[in-house]
């Protein structure tokens, strides 16, 4: 029947978020450039980190989710506040708890997160351990009970709900090469550009919108036109 075949309606993964946070496309992609992309970011990488930022629901605007240089691409990072957004949002979500172990000394030995699915009869539960997971930097020498909380939540929630394409600001930086995180990035030195397409507007989606019948799918289009 007619009115069960769903229209097909090609736009910009760029302009749908752009409307999303009540701006325009150009502006939005500007400001995204200056601030949370690296300089050099190909019309490609742009697309791929958007499609990821709205897969999640995170907010770029906002820092939930930025992206640093990486194995000759760029890496979407996720601080703890976007983590914990992405798990209180997902839909079997019922709960976290979260417990710090101590040895007798009352030096912290490991944090252990559980988290609960409306979906299944028993928790999640993942122990992450302070000898594993402390890093030299200052904020885990100065608060190492609450970054070693983050980790434990945020390794759980992977765990429990498969969260993947994101990793957290420790982790990019265990990379070979990686920039530190709130290091100044310099393009020339810390980012190649990989082609030579110069605007974004290129890079389409083909979106279905939603009937009874059909549900909404997207597809990247080829992002360079003969």
């Amino acid at each position: 029947m007619a009115n069960q075949i769903a229209t097909t309606e090609t736009r910009s993964v760029l302009k749908d978020m752009a409307v999303k946070y009540g701006m325009e496309s150009t502006n939005f992609e500007r400001v995204l450039r200056a601030t949370v992309v690296p300089q050099g970011c190909t019309p490609e990488q742009f697309a791929a980190f958007l499609l990821v930022a709205r897969e999640y629901n995170l907010n770029p605007i906002t820092k939930e989710i930025y992206a640093f240089p990486a194995r000759g691409g760029i890496q979407p990072i996720v601080g703890i506040d976007g983590w914990i957004k992405i798990i209180n949002s997902h839909p079997n979500h019922d709960g976290l708890e979260i417990t710090e172990n101590f040895d007798d000394s009352g030096e912290l030995i490991s944090v252990t997160a559980s988290l609960y699915s409306k979906n299944r009869n028993y928790p999640t539960v993942v122990t992450e351990y302070l000898k594993e997971c402390r890093m030299p930097t200052d904020p885990w020498k100065k608060s190492p009970i609450r970054m070693l909380r983050h980790k434990a939540v945020i390794q759980c929630a992977r765990y429990a709900y498969g969260f993947s394409g994101i990793v957290d600001p420790d982790e990019y930086e265990k990379f070979p090469g990686a920039v530190k995180v709130g290091d100044k990035i310099d393009a020339t030195k810390d980012f190649k550009p990989a082609t030579k397409l110069d605007s974004f507007e290129m890079m389409d989606v083909e979106v279905l919108p939603e009937t009874p019948e059909t549900p909404a799918s997207e597809s990247l289009e080829n992002g360079e036109n003969d």
